[in-house]
């Protein structure tokens, strides 16, 4: 041809199949590559039914498939890209986790998002483990080679993969946005297209070629045909011709001589001329009535190819089921359904931890592996370092990914997540608590809740210093402010000391200073707001007021602490249930070697516990070493104290 094509007649959807990037003045395109099997597949289909929408053809085609592979993350991106011709496709890279020796493992990845340039993605990796923004990874190492990607990335020991992995995730070109754009010249006019416009385009060019092919071959059959007509009339007079061409003076008269003798065109005339004597034989002359006679045939099926429209279309629809046989393949790019932006907390190990905060308002959190168990009776270790008449008076365990409620003894409440608190060394002091909680003048923090999820049907039930309860649903604490918000309205002269999560079918215990106790079903306890102050929960003696509230739900016992370091469990039967309101039952003799009550904790045979005293000493033991006991008793000794250091609280460590 002359003129330079603009558009090559091929049957390969190249522009769908291929994908294509550029840039020009004031516009860009974007357009991903995709898989043939399926843009074959929704190319018959928009044949098959012109009306069929964008929705019918993402059923179809799901998404783009890149040769690199990779996973899709969703497909509100491909969808939007679809119907509207831009979107942003989330691509991560393919990776497992395989063990090793001594406790270890290891991240093998196999596939990375496209586009994405392998020597960069492993320098950067590197340079974070070199930064210590990301910790555990212990070796790196690229042993991909003609059989395939892999990158193998070792971690350290006891170290969670998936944590290590969504931090490449987050921190790496592991996982990166497509943004499709795509934007095509049609017919010289660029375009932004979906999905079925850009289907719809390419099928109209695909009628275009076998239209013009079609004419293309017509106009060869016929042309040929017109000579074999020529080469019928001389053999069926042949002597004559030969007769003519021989009496002849020259080419020309000769030429001329069968076009008026036997009515041949110029053509006809020249290529009987031309004609070799062997075609003369009976062999070739039959040769020539049966090409006749296949050309006569081939002529009427081009005609009648040009004369119907679903003619062409099936040739459409033959030749693509043909090229996809032939090079057809499968999908290498994997779509999952949406995985949520990531939180802070899928960058964080979940980890138990143990929360201290100290008298003096300082709060810091320490893995709980840091305390070393010890036998019942013995000194402990330093747990906390304090100074200025500062000392450890509360501790729990709570999970890095969990939320705390903190509740003040002037009945508010504080929101805070356990990773937010800062951790420090196991002799720290910690930081203040007002760091996370703004707490108001004459405050202190002293209940907690655990809490993951904030549903419909869990209650708060808190309890007061002089003996009042209250139960709120949970949902009502699913959004405090920093500045916290009122759980339980309180007179000048009660605090709150007690808060805990129920599902409205629990039994509450209320433990007094003096060893009293009462035992009573929580449905004796109606649901309230959160300003309300509740109802009374025991009748106290004078002087005395409630240390502490349970709520169980199994046959488990009860562990009673005093100052003085004794301790006993005693089984929660041995409390008999009462309405709420009355006196209760004595529960641990507050005798001068006990003194006064502490604490009282509902716990399991395979559970431990944490110990900390005035002076930030901390003990770990079992709790089957704690002997179940009677519930009028003294105990036996728990911890061994030093000088008038005293017992200040316990937690207990929940073992699966």
């Amino acid at each position: 041809t002359i003129s330079e094509p603009k558009v090559l007649p091929g049957r390969f959807p190249n522009l769908l199949c291929n994908g294509t990037t550029g840039i020009a003045v004031g516009m860009a395109t974007n357009i991903p590559p995709h898989n043939l099997n399926e843009i074959c597949e929704a190319i018959l289909r928009v044949i098959e039914d012109t009306e069929c929408t964008n929705d019918d053809l993402i059923e179809i085609v799901p998404g783009p498939d890149f040769p690199t592979g990779g996973i899709i993350n969703g497909r509100a991106g491909i969808e939007q890209a679809y119907k509207t011709g831009k979107g942003h496709i989330s691509v991560r890279a393919k990776a497992g986790v395989e063990p090793m020796k001594n406790n270890r493992e290891s991240i093998i990845i196999s596939e990375i998002p496209f586009q994405v340039n392998k020597s960069n993605l492993i320098e950067k990796i590197a340079d974070l483990v070199r930064d210590k923004r990301i910790e555990g990874i212990s070796d790196l190492r690229d042993e991909s080679d003609r059989d395939g990607m892999r990158i193998v990335i070792e971690l350290k020991r006891d170290v969670q993969a998936d944590i290590i992995l969504n931090q490449l995730y987050k921190h790496t070109t592991m996982q990166n946005t497509f943004s499709a754009n795509m934007l095509s010249l049609d017919h010289g006019v660029p375009k932004l297209m979906t999905l079925k416009q850009m289907i719809d385009c390419f099928i109209e060019h695909r009628h275009e070629v076998v239209t013009r092919r079609t004419k293309y071959e017509l106009k060869k059959a016929e042309d040929r045909a017109h000579i074999l007509e020529g080469y019928r009339i001389a053999l069926d007079n042949i002597d004559a011709v030969i007769e003519l061409i021989k009496k002849s003076k020259d080419t020309p008269s000769a030429h001329a001589g069968l076009m008026k003798k036997f009515k041949l065109s110029e053509r006809q005339a020249t290529a009987i001329l031309e004609m070799r004597l062997q075609r003369l034989t009976g062999l070739e002359r039959q040769k020539i009535e049966n090409e006749y006679a296949a050309l006569i045939k081939r002529i009427s099926e081009l005609k009648a190819i040009l004369a119907s429209k679903p003619l062409r279309m099936q040739i459409i629809k033959d030749e693509t089921k043909e090229l996809a046989n032939k090079y057809g393949d499968e999908r290498r790019t994997e779509i999952q359904d949406a995985v949520d932006d990531m939180t802070v907390e899928d960058l964080i190990a979940e980890e138990e931890m143990v929360i201290t905060i100290s008298h003096l308002g300082y709060v810091k959190r320490l893995s709980v592996t840091q305390y070393k168990k010890q036998q019942r009776g013995g000194k402990g270790v330093k747990g906390i370092e304090t100074r200025d008449e500062d000392f450890a008076e509360h501790l729990f365990i709570a999970s890095t990914h969990d939320y705390i409620l903190f509740f003040s003894t002037k009945g508010r409440v504080y929101w805070v997540k356990v990773h937010t608190i800062p951790t420090s060394g196991k002799l720290a002091k910690g930081k203040p608590i007002i760091n996370l909680c703004q707490i108001e003048k004459g405050e202190s923090i002293t209940a907690f809740c655990k809490v993951r999820n904030f549903t419909e049907d869990n209650f708060v039930v808190m309890a007061t210093k002089n003996g009042q309860i209250k139960k709120t649903p949970l949902t009502a604490f699913s959004n405090p402010r920093k500045a916290g918000v009122n759980a339980m309205n309180l007179p000048s002269n009660d605090e709150l000391i007690e808060a805990t999560i129920t599902d409205g079918e629990y039994e509450i215990v209320l433990a007094t200073r003096m060893g009293m106790a009462i035992r009573f079903p929580e449905e004796k306890v109606r649901s309230m707001g959160r300003t309300a102050y509740g109802v009374r929960g025991i009748n106290l003696a004078k002087n005395d007021y409630v240390i502490g509230m349970v709520a169980v739900k199994r046959d488990s016992s009860l562990l009673v602490v005093s100052e003085n370091g004794y301790g006993k469990r005693t089984k929660i039967d041995d409390y008999r249930m009462t309405n709420r309101g009355g006196k209760g039952v004595i529960n641990m003799k507050a005798s001068e070697r006990n003194g006064e009550v502490v604490t009282i904790k509902e716990v399991l045979d395979q559970d431990e516990l944490i110990l900390m005293t005035q002076n930030g000493i901390a003990n770990r033991q079992s709790v089957k070493d704690i002997k179940v006991i009677g519930r009028n008793t003294q105990g036996v000794r728990l911890i061994k104290l030093k000088g008038d250091d005293k017992v200040t609280d316990v937690a207990r460590v929940v073992n699966d």
